[in-house]
């Protein structure tokens, strides 16, 4: 899609990723599935796993601790091995959690032209073979700094894609296609309080299965909550 030409202001429909579109936390569980398959002790790697992803919801993580930690076992094993690794999880957790109301949302905003960008903190090794199972071609993820020999290096390339840095990495995004904010309609869609600078930057904010803070938030001004998914008891 050519947005520049459209002959209306082009509408853009972002998406957050973990619990927004997905029930879950796609780097939460791929830690979890690196345990299972031996890939990380069980002991050690699942209470650091733990600890990150609570810092994560308590909106203190230092991600770039975190790529580190979360990326060592795919860069030691090599990108072969990795990639096979990553279609078992695909298989066995990613596709599984797929639901009808995530897939009827994309495809509402696709057959109504939108232009669909997935924007989330979770990095490109995990999230990219998700973005294509979803038909998402447009992903804003944390990005990977590689090697001589083009294999990650554990380090963050850019500016992640993580509270503010959203704001940047899609203001980026837009400069490429010569656009600003105020050139497009934009409406995200997000479960986190983390992501309340973007939500606080479109025309169309909508809490999607928000947390009880951004739930909060989404009350007091007046944005639009959507439950795709069964709140958990």
């Amino acid at each position: 899609m050519n947005l520049k030409t459209s002959q209306h202001k082009p509408r853009l429909a972002l998406f957050d990723l973990d619990h927004t579109l997905l029930p879950l936390d796609s780097d939460f569980e791929w830690g979890e599935f690196s345990i299972r398959i031996g890939w990380a002790d069980k002991e050690e790697f699942g209470r650091r796993n733990q600890a990150f992803f609570d810092d994560y919801l308590a909106g203190r993580l230092d991600v770039h601790d975190y790529v580190r930690f979360a990326t060592e076992a795919v860069r030691l094993r090599g990108e072969a091995d990795a990639a096979l690794a990553h279609e078992r999880f695909m298989n066995e957790v990613i596709r599984p959690a797929i639901q009808p109301a995530a897939t009827d949302l994309l495809r509402a905003h696709h057959e109504a032209g939108d232009e669909i960008v997935m924007i989330t903190a979770t990095n490109e090794f995990v999230t990219a073979p998700i973005a294509k199972e979803l038909g998402v071609k447009n992903l804003i993820a944390v990005q990977l700094a590689r090697d001589e020999n083009g294999w990650i290096t554990g380090e963050i390339d850019g500016i992640p894609s993580m509270r503010e840095g959203k704001v940047q990495r899609m203001e980026a995004w837009l400069k490429e296609r010569n656009l600003g904010w105020t050139d497009v309609e934009c409406t995200f869609y997000s479960d986190s309080m983390n992501d309340v600078p973007l939500l606080e930057k479109v025309e169309h904010p909508v809490a999607t299965n928000p947390d009880p803070r951004l739930r909060a938030l989404a009350q007091q001004r007046g944005w639009r909550i959507l439950d795709l998914f069964p709140q958990e008891s």
